[in-house]
């Protein structure tokens, strides 16, 4: 068996190596994640389902029977809430979990060397393990409604690929941030609460795609793009998905991945002097 030891200021070249070489300690750690979020619960995964499943129930209660909301997309309202809240509680949990993957494995940071980043990615696991089982569901309601399968889900992989870039590059930036300052363990949860809303996770862009502030709002809130692309790629015939109005989504997540490692990198030996 292969001794770990601890080894500070490794270089870059092998660092990205060293990824690939504790690759086995990658796995363990998203096996450990996924099985202590279930431990001990009488349901167990059944929960990835009932969470969002009741969401639905209550939005679609609050919207179209309460508030008389209706959606322009004529699209079931059911199939565009379920669809969405799928998507960001994917994001969303897996942004809680990244930046909560250093602090909370303080225990391994000050033992022993390996690359942290591997921390952050396991922490993913968690919000896919999720997103699949919810998954499960959506496909069967979506044929309940009458929206088929077609080739458009051969997208899925892509759109559900950019939501992970999205909450792993975010993610990083607040678990550095969160080593020193604490604070942002309260800021994160803020940012899923109104990010919820100014998303759109609940309702289908087709209220507002033609108003002149409509472009600005897909630079601003790049995740709208996925969102809506991810329902593109779901719901049979969906016509409401731009790519135009996706470029700046691409955009982000691109640069904020690049920013994120390398800030990630830079602090990453002092993270011990503050754990």
């Amino acid at each position: 068996m292969q001794e770990i030891v601890i080894e500070a200021g490794r270089t870059a070249k092998n660092y990205w190596k060293d990824l690939w070489r504790f690759k086995e300690l990658l796995l363990i750690l998203a096996l450990r994640d996924v099985t202590v979020r279930y431990k001990q619960t009488s349901i167990g995964i059944l929960w990835a389902i009932i969470r969002p499943v009741m969401m639905m129930m209550v939005f679609v209660f609050a919207y179209d029977k309460v508030a008389k909301i209706k959606d322009d997309s004529n699209v079931k309202y059911q199939v565009i809430i379920f669809s969405g809240i799928l998507l960001w509680n994917f994001f969303a949990t897996a942004l809680q979990q990244v930046s909560n993957s250093i602090t909370g494995n303080s225990n391994l940071v000050s033992k022993v060397y390996f690359p942290r980043l591997i921390m952050a990615i396991s922490s993913i696991s968690v919000a896919l393990v999720d997103f699949l089982v919810g998954l499960v569901v959506l496909i069967p309601m979506l044929c309940y409604y009458g929206y088929y399968p077609d080739w458009n889900m051969l997208m899925i992989p892509f759109f559900l690929a950019l939501t992970a870039m999205a909450a792993f590059s975010l993610g990083l930036i607040f678990a550095v941030l969160n080593v020193k300052y604490r604070d942002f363990q309260q800021i994160v949860p803020l940012v899923v609460q109104y990010g919820f809303f100014v998303c759109p996770v609940v309702y289908s862009v087709s209220k507002f795609q033609d108003e002149w502030w409509f472009k600005y709002y897909s630079i601003l809130n790049p995740l709208s793009g996925i969102i809506e692309g991810f329902r593109w790629s779901t719901i049979q015939n969906y016509a409401y998905f731009q790519w135009s109005s996706f470029v700046p989504s691409l955009v982000f997540v691109i640069i904020t991945t690049f920013i994120s490692i390398v800030f990630f990198r830079k602090k990453e030996n002092s993270f011990v002097d503050f754990i």
